[in-house]
């Protein structure tokens, strides 16, 4: 809390008891129980009277019953009253009575609508002011519009009961009967019910200069807009239910019971309570007046640029933000008051652990990026951050805490480091536009700026490091292969090294070339590796497949020969490695690893067929347990998608228990009969058999557009090996391989095959496909075109006209040939 008001008793023990009060410039209006109008002049004391209070004028025949409401339009000089239950329209110099609203007897409350209008132009007959008047009479609220001096009737609404509070919202009224709130359309009568008044069966209304309305339900009090609608998600929360109700920008004032209360509503927040015992009424002009039935207070608002050093004392720093708009000082010196406080706010935020918040604020305000690192520990320099000024002590932080810090603080940096990249980029071609024409060397100021852009992003950079390594550091290497890193050096060295790091370390070292490329020392390197691979043998095959330029630009024959004679275990992970992962295309890497894997999976393979029990058949290849399913699986996958080996050198290497692999082979150098043959006549395998073909068959190259024909030859006239296992053709399945795949048949070929006990209902599906296949292409390929002599185009069915293309000017009756028709021309 922190005081907004200072309050000064302007009546006291008044011999006369309120009944209400309005003000205007310095002016305070009392209306009392006896009928009496007093008015006075407030102004500015002398010495010790902080304000001087003079009784201007005393009408005690202004009512012969209690004044009971009291209204002032100071534009049109009038003072509108309620008294003996009738209202009535007054000089507002002199009170003089002007005229009594006789429609209005019986009125329980009336209120009043002021609005300045903008005239279109000075020949605009419509008033300046437009005035309007609702008066509560029983169940009707009766409308009137000032014009001509007079108050002018309009058609009453009719209220299901006495409104007890009554306020204007644009063209509606929000009125406030004993157990309810309604919003009713001036226009057309259209009544919305609200809400109830609640417990305390009491309404209390109050408007704001936006237009939306304060609503109060007992102890609370809900702000709806013009159509009834919900503002604010939270309600505002009274000590105690309110009787009347003001607003003073910021401030909502209450008059409760026992004392005032005042609350803001955004940030909703209470503020101050003042005792001012009785209090009833309250009326706001030029200055704002409380009074009880015998006293009458001022409240003073405290200084504006007062209340923000409070509020910035209490962390109150949303309220201090929105007074801050409010002081009327130049824009700079408002602009630079509104960042300080930001400043602190985004302080505070981050003592309180915020730190998206926080770091979000600050890179709203364009916070010096040092000074946003320098509230982590341990990612500046301790030197450079005892040069840091902050409002308080930094807060210690947590593992946890540091953390979650720094994965904020990584998005901070990002993105002020892109910032500062287009700003660069700006810079630089500006000054090239400077000196496009011109020898002129930069300025100081240039040099300073470009220097001080530099040593940002030097902090960024090393920074986001330091925050990479906390957080994932798999970003690190990354980061220092960008183009342009600003890391530091020495920095980045040490806590690399702290990190045990070393990768990352060369990726530095590399990035800003502190080092030469490798192959150049290549005898060095294989001198000082041979410990390594032999003693830690991941760590050294790293030192020939790390993801490095001058790495991957070493010499891979004599890495391979270097490996086989250190570590040959690992020559097949080296091979691996450059064949996929760096797409090595020379056929002897290809051809080395196909062999590597041979050798590695005979042997496994001999381990396997030795374990197997009586009666225990294989398992397909790649399928079996262990290393050799998983190396088995790799070379047919390498025999299926590499083309880089050279097949007609392995072959030899592969004896005939690699059934699969001698496959692959065969059909890589075109020999697909004999493939064909081991998938169906020794692997019994039909489906690989026609899964080989349709990988294999090529229509347009030799000895592969033959393909299916060599299939069909299989099943029809199977080779000596399978005659001498008595295995006889089969008809069946060469049948059903015609009738699938006829369209990469040749039917000359495969008639040729077929024996001659073969009946032509057996092959009729086949060649009834052959024949419409065909026929199909013999119609495509009798399309007729006209051809005009203008140049024109058209299908000759389409050509009605043999000597004017359609649309033309001139047309005549196809009939007999004319001279003209030597010219078109049909294809």
């Amino acid at each position: 809390m922190h005081d907004a008001f200072e309050h000064a008793v302007i009546l006291e023990k008044l011999p006369l008891q309120i009944d209400c009060i309005a003000t205007f410039g310095d002016n305070l209006l009392v209306g009392t129980r006896q009928g009496h109008l007093l008015l006075y002049g407030v102004l500015d004391g002398t010495g010790d009277n902080r304000f001087d209070v003079e009784l201007r004028s005393s009408n005690k025949l202004f009512s012969k019953k209690p004044i009971s409401q009291l209204a002032v339009v100071e534009q049109l000089n009038l003072l509108i009253s309620l008294s003996d239950s009738v209202v009535s329209v007054h000089n507002l110099e002199t009170f003089a009575h002007k005229f009594t609203l006789h429609k209005t007897k019986g009125a329980s409350v009336f209120a009043v609508d002021i609005k300045e209008r903008k005239q279109s132009s000075v020949f605009d007959p419509s008033p300046a002011l437009e005035l309007k008047l609702c008066v509560s009479v029983k169940r009707k609220l009766q409308l009137f519009s000032w014009r001509n001096g007079e108050f002018q009737e309009r058609e009453d609404l009719l209220v299901p009961d006495a409104a007890k509070a009554l306020v204007w919202s644009e063209d509606s009224l929000c009125v406030g009967f004993k157990k309810e709130y309604s919003l009713i359309k001036t226009g057309t009568g259209a009544a919305t019910e609200l809400f109830s008044t609640g417990r305390h069966l009491e309404p209390t209304i109050a408007s704001l200069p936006s237009g939306e309305l304060i609503l109060c339900r007992d102890d609370i009090s809900i702000i709806t807009d013009s159509d009834g609608k919900k503002t604010q998600k939270q309600t505002l929360t009274w000590s105690d239910t309110p009787t009347e109700l003001d607003y003073a920008e910021p401030y909502v004032i209450a008059l409760l019971p026992r004392y005032v209360e005042i609350r803001t509503i955004s940030p909703r927040a209470l503020i101050q309570s003042i005792e001012l015992p009785k209090s009833k009424f309250i009326a706001r002009g030029k200055h704002l007046y409380i009074a009880s039935p015998s006293y009458v207070w001022r409240l003073i608002p405290v200084s504006i640029p007062m209340q923000i050093q409070q509020l910035l004392h209490d962390k109150q720093f949303s309220l201090a933000l929105m007074l801050a708009d409010m002081v009327v000082e130049p824009e700079q010196e408002k602009a630079a008051r509104k960042e300080s406080i930001q400043n602190l706010y985004a302080f505070d935020l981050f003592c309180q652990k915020k730190f998206d918040d926080s770091l979000q604020l600050f890179a709203q305000l364009g916070t010096d990026p040092a000074q946003v690192i320098g509230l982590f520990p341990d990612l500046l320099p301790s030197e450079f951050r005892k040069l840091l000024e902050y409002p308080a002590p930094p807060p210690q932080l947590t593992p946890g805490e540091l953390e979650k810090g720094c994965v904020a603080l990584v998005e901070y940096l990002t993105r002020k480091r892109n910032e500062l990249i287009k700003n660069s980029d700006k810079t630089e071609s500006l000054q090239r536009g400077r000196n496009k024409d011109s020898t002129k060397e930069p300025s100081k100021a240039d040099i300073k700026a470009q220097k001080n852009l530099e040593h940002k992003r030097q902090i960024i950079d090393t920074t986001l490091l330091k925050c990479y390594l906390q957080t994932n550091d798999a970003l690190v290497a990354p980061l220092l292969r960008l183009k342009e890193n600003f890391c530091h050096v020495e920095e980045c060295e040490r806590v690399l090294s702290k990190s045990k790091k070393y990768n990352e370390l060369v990726i530095l070292y590399q990035a800003k070339g502190l080092h030469k490329k490798g192959h150049e020392h290549l005898k060095l390197i294989f001198d000082f590796s041979v410990w390594v691979l032999k003693a830690h043998p991941d760590d050294g095959l790293k030192i020939f497949t790390e993801d490095l330029p001058e790495v991957e630009g070493l010499p891979r024959d004599k890495v391979l020969a270097h490996i086989e004679q250190c570590a040959k275990q690992l020559t097949i992970r080296y091979l691996e490695h450059i064949i996929f992962l760096w797409n090595e295309s020379k056929p002897d890497f290809h051809n080395k690893l196909i062999n590597c894997y041979r050798e590695r999976v005979q042997v496994l393979m001999r381990e396997y067929l030795d374990s197997l029990l009586t009666g225990d058949e294989p398992v397909p290849p790649g399928s079996e347990p262990g290393e050799l399913g998983e190396l088995r699986g790799r070379l047919l996958f390498l025999l299926e998608t590499s083309k880089h080996y050279q097949a007609q050198h392995l072959l030899t290497h592969f004896p005939e228990s690699f059934y699969h692999e001698r496959a692959l082979l065969l059909g890589r150098v075109g020999r697909h009969e004999e493939a064909l043959a081991i998938y169906i006549h020794i692997l019994h395998d039909p489906k690989l058999a026609e899964e080989y073909c349709h990988r294999n068959y090529n229509e347009g190259r030799e000895g592969s557009k033959d393909v299916y024909v060599s299939l069909l030859r299989m099943y029809l006239a199977p080779p000596e090996i399978s005659r001498k296992e008595n295995m006889k053709p089969n008809i069946d399945v060469a049948l059903n391989v015609l009738q699938e795949h006829h369209l990469k048949i040749s039917t000359a070929k495969a008639l040729e095959l077929l024996p001659p006990s073969i009946q032509v209902r057996e092959v009729y599906a086949f060649l009834l496909n052959v024949l419409e296949d065909k026929e199909r292409k013999r119609k495509n390929s009798q399309v007729a075109f006209a051809y005009y002599p203008t140049g024109e185009i058209l299908h000759y069915y389409c050509c009605k006209n043999l000597t004017s293309p359609p649309n033309s000017e001139h047309t005549t009756p196809r009939g007999s040939p004319t001279p003209e028709d030597n010219m078109l021309q049909r294809y």
